[in-house]
């Protein structure tokens, strides 16, 4: 197994960078170019030591930072293996899973977990605008990408909007869709706030990561044009297979603050 050289050529002890960060780059710029794919096992951690000369604490420090970046990860008595790419999520079109995962030529599927009518509960029936106890349809669902489990939805539909959900079949169906198609009812608009979590015992079992292992988790509250809740999500996702990137701008200068607002 062939080892990748450095963009400096090997690692270089008298520059202020740790070594440890000159090697988690070297390996980050393999995976990046392709000298290694997803799913390939690396050098073990000998091979590495032995080939850019440093020892194994230091090729272990690198390999778990890689990992807790999601670009490797560890297996217990096996090795250490290139992670697939993570699906980026940021400033986006409202769409629903499935669409979101068709744009990506990829194909999405649902197992789902939950699908009923429930009363409301005060958290629910406030993002919904809604009085507690007034009835919801609940549909929660195993969202999956090429037969890959990706996540966990829980979506919440004033029942009062779309009576009838309870009966459509959502194993591959997309909600947005058949509220569309069915009920006339245009998503126009989102809130959705992220905030990282440890997956639960009963969450990771279903998503195939270990217990505790850290998901993005987040809250949607979707809006009809007019400006009424159509539907409160609770999403838990794979913390290894998605990320939030976000465009950020630099602030103008005073003057052109100023010919902006006069425009």
């Amino acid at each position: 197994m062939s080892i990748p050289e450095t963009p400096l050529g090997t690692l270089d002890k008298n520059l202020p960078s740790p070594l440890y960060y000159q090697l988690q780059c070297a390996v980050r710029n393999a995976i990046d170019v392709g000298h290694w794919q997803a799913g390939e096992q690396l050098p073990n951690e000998s091979q590495l030591a032995e080939n850019f000369g440093v020892s194994k604490i230091t090729v272990r420090q690198a390999l778990r930072e890689l990992a807790d970046l999601g670009y490797v990860r560890r297996e217990q008595g096996r090795g250490t293996f290139v992670s697939k790419p993570k699906l980026e999520q940021g400033p986006r079109e409202l769409t629903g899973f499935t669409e979101e995962m068709r744009r990506r030529r990829m194909t999405a599927t649902s197992r789902v977990l939950e699908q009923r009518e429930a009363p409301a509960d005060t958290r629910v029936a406030s993002a919904l605008e809604l009085r507690a106890g007034e009835p919801v349809f609940v549909l929660k669902r195993l969202r999956m990408a090429d037969g890959e489990a990706l996540g966990i939805q829980t979506a919440h539909v004033p029942a009062g909007l779309a009576s009838g959900l309870v009966n459509e079949n959502f194993e591959h169906a997309s909600l947005y869709e058949v509220l569309q198609t069915r009920y006339g009812l245009q998503a126009a608009r989102a809130r959705e706030s992220h905030f990282a979590a440890l997956a639960e015992p009963a969450a990771a079992d279903l998503l195939g990561i270990a217990s505790g292992s850290p998901v993005l988790a987040a809250e949607r509250v979707t809006f009809l044009p007019a400006g009424k809740p159509l539907e409160y999500v609770e999403s838990v996702m794979r913390g290894d297979r998605y990320s939030i990137v976000l465009d950020l701008v630099g602030n103008r200068t005073p003057q052109a603050r100023r010919e902006g607002a006069t425009r």
